[in-house]
């Protein structure tokens, strides 16, 4: 159906309807989808947590958690890469619809809809998605990913909105791990390539840049692979 490839995809389902479930778990997974479901807001965020969903389709009406409140609370989940939300409802006010997107969703989706129509605005959102993520190849001066980006020709890095001027070492680094997304980087290849055979640093350099990147782009982007070193990560 596209050229994007389904099961390259995690989708997380969140709905108190059992029914509802079922029913887009097997749209969903007959397309190719990994799919992966929660009855509540509780249950969502622990699953966001471990299955680290590309994509979730969330419920606005549902008892303990709300959607929106849902939403909120997984934006502000360390140590994930930036879901795209888009909530469901049956209810078309305006005004959940502004408190859905303050709440950081992505999209929104007034049910019932047809499988079919609903599966061609999941691709939508992943070439969407997609298009983030290769939009370095656009620019060759600019590396973009989610809400980062990365400018080699003025030596800046815009975070969220917020334009950072970092160090030179800093910049370097994080150039360097975003230059290749997903692909580990040994401490000792870091070495090497930031700072070069002939300077002598300390065994906790490379650490002391990492967390200061971390405090300033947060901490969705960079993750330890313990005992090896670092990757840039846009995708799980």
């Amino acid at each position: 159906m596209e050229n994007l490839i389904a099961n390259n995809y995690k989708i997380l389902l969140v709905d108190d309807d059992n029914d509802i479930l079922e029913f887009l778990s097997y749209n969903l997974r007959k397309e190719g989808f990994n799919v992966h479901t929660a009855s509540n807001g509780n249950i969502a965020l622990e699953e966001v947590k471990k299955s680290k969903p590309h994509l979730i389709l969330l419920d606005i009406m549902m008892p303990e958690k709300d959607g929106i409140e849902t939403c909120e609370a997984i934006r502000n989940i360390e140590n994930i890469n930036n879901p795209i939300i888009v909530l469901l409802t049956a209810r078309g006010e305006d005004y959940s619809q502004i408190a859905g997107f303050n709440a950081g969703a992505d999209d929104y989706i007034t049910k019932p809809i047809k499988p079919k129509v609903l599966i061609s605005r999941i691709y939508a959102l992943l070439r969407r998605l997609n298009n983030e993520f290769l939009s370095s190849k656009e620019n060759n001066n600019i590396i973009k990913y989610n809400k980062l980006e990365i400018n080699k020709e003025k030596y800046i890095v815009i975070a969220d909105g917020e334009e950072l001027i970092l160090p030179r070492k800093e910049f370097e680094l994080i150039l360097l791990l975003a230059s290749k997304p997903n692909n580990v980087f040994t401490r000792d290849e870091i070495y090497d390539k930031i700072w070069g055979d002939s300077v002598i640093v300390g065994d906790r350099t490379i650490d002391v840049h990492i967390r200061k990147l971390r405090e300033k782009i947060g901490n969705n982007y960079i993750k330890t692979i313990k005992g090896v070193g670092y990757k840039f990560t846009i995708n799980n």
